[in-house]
């Protein structure tokens, strides 16, 4: 990897740190571009109207029928969210193939993106009884953005040298986190006052989700026109869909230092996505807070983020990124211990709460990212991030079933909450004990003066 690869791609006569620089602010774009759906539409808006909608459509005894299945209509988000993860974990591997096989991402990464954008933009027409069309809806965008961040993520070592990693990463993260909340801010302004807009409460929500997706198809553009393919390192090495994900594995077990810091990720990042998910349950059904609350607490999040990913940035840049991971992992452990103790129906302490995940999450994230591309063999990026993606989302039931399981043997939210804390503990043992220089210079790339 290096500056051999940095350079690839480069419009000739051009200076290399220069056209390094556009990339790098053209890539953060695509989390700017794509963040607003995963905070508007499936943390925010989504699931509730979706739910309402497969409601109107129920039986009398509370059933939808897709397919002539029964399902009950309380669950019908939840399925589909869960059957958008099985399209993407069997599109994933095709993708990241075809992409270091061709060396063309950009144009499997438009694809993905509009795509997704498309599929989110109609998210319009969902209305009256048609949960059908918002289930296949979101499985198509879900699965889309599942796909385009694989290919997203894979350009990060190609766009940075080590030295410059960390700090590329975080910004991503920050962009993706302040387009989130400029969104979110907008969209709460229409849903809230959608009365004096002479909008109903339905197609309030509706223009919010559709939003999102023109939001997402319009900022595409830049890092679309910014970013430059490479090519192929070994085009006849690589190999065609599911063989190409079992030749991943096999590679990495010849690589047992990154498998040994992908474990960790997986562990830890489990927990981090189970907070995210359960939290708003804990402040709803354990702390009795309203929905008004939930969604400023949401908001909080978002705009802490920023802050948090570019400090946490700066923190690695002078401690490194395994350093700063592991200390936000304490300051997760921490953050859970304190949300036992909230006190019900005291919204400024739940705003506390959110401001103390808010700071850690986008940074302990971004440095994740950009550690775990130090330990991506050169010319091997879609096919590692590939699994990368894939193996977070076969990971990501394990917390929420320890949460479902705690409370239906406790009947406490707050035990519920507290059990997460293994996932950092476990995370946190298990990063320790990663050589990351090792592992770094095992997989063929240079080793950055601060890891």
């Amino acid at each position: 990897m290096g500056t051999d690869t940095l350079r690839t791609g480069a419009a000739d006569g051009a200076d290399p740190a220069a056209e390094r620089r556009r990339e790098q602010r053209g890539w953060y774009f695509y989390d700017w571009a794509c963040s607003v759906y995963s905070t508007s539409v499936l943390t925010v808006f989504l699931g509730p109207y979706l739910t309402s909608v497969a409601e109107s459509a129920a039986d009398g005894d509370g059933y939808v029928h897709p397919l002539g299945i029964p399902v009950r209509a309380g669950s019908f988000f939840a399925y589909s969210v869960s059957l958008s993860v099985i399209v993407a974990v069997l599109v994933m591997p095709l993708v990241g193939a075809a992409a270091d096989r061709s060396g063309r991402k950009k144009p499997l990464l438009a694809a993905a993106a509009y795509t997704g954008a498309a599929a989110t933009t109609c998210m319009f027409f969902l209305d009256g009884d048609r949960y059908l069309l918002g289930g296949l809806l979101l499985v198509v965008a879900n699965a889309a953005q599942s796909v385009a961040m694989m290919l997203y993520n894979s350009y990060l070592p190609q766009i940075a040298p080590p030295e410059e990693r960390d700090a590329v990463s975080s910004r991503g993260w920050a962009f993706g986190y302040a387009a989130g909340s400029v969104v979110l801010v907008a969209n709460l302004v229409l849903y809230t006052g959608h009365d004096s807009f002479g909008l109903s409460e339905s197609a309030a929500v509706r223009i919010c989700l559709a939003s999102a997706g023109l939001w997402w198809g319009a900022f595409a553009l830049v890092p679309l026109r910014r970013l430059r393919d490479r090519r192929a390192v070994d085009r006849e090495a690589a190999l065609p869909g599911f063989r190409q994900l079992a030749a991943t594995v096999r590679d990495m077990r010849r690589r047992p230092l990154t498998l040994a810091f992908l474990l960790a990720y997986l562990v830890y990042n489990d927990g981090i996505q189970t907070v995210i998910s359960q939290a708003s349950v804990y402040g709803s059904e354990e702390l009795g807070l309203g929905q008004s609350t939930l969604i400023v607490a949401v908001l909080l999040v978002q705009v802490l983020a920023v802050a948090g990913a570019l400090a946490l940035g700066r923190l690695a840049r002078r401690y490194g990124a395994k350093r700063t991971i592991l200390g936000s992992l304490v300051a997760w452990t921490v953050t859970l211990a304190a949300g036992y103790f909230l006190p019900a129906g005291a919204p400024a302490w739940f705003f506390v709460l959110a401001s103390g995940i808010g700071l850690v999450l986008g940074g302990s994230q971004a440095l994740s990212r950009s550690l775990f591309s130090h330990l991506v063999p050169p010319g091997k990026e879609a096919e590692y991030f590939s699994a990368y993606e894939l193996s977070d989302r076969g990971m990501s039931w394990l917390g929420p079933l320890l949460f479902g399981l705690t409370y239906q043997l406790t009947g406490s939210y707050r035990d519920a909450i507290i059990s997460l804390v293994v996932f950092f503990v476990i995370g946190f043992a298990l990063l320790a004990r990663v050589p990351v220089r090792r592992a770094i210079g095992d997989a063929g790339n240079p080793v950055p003066e601060r890891i």
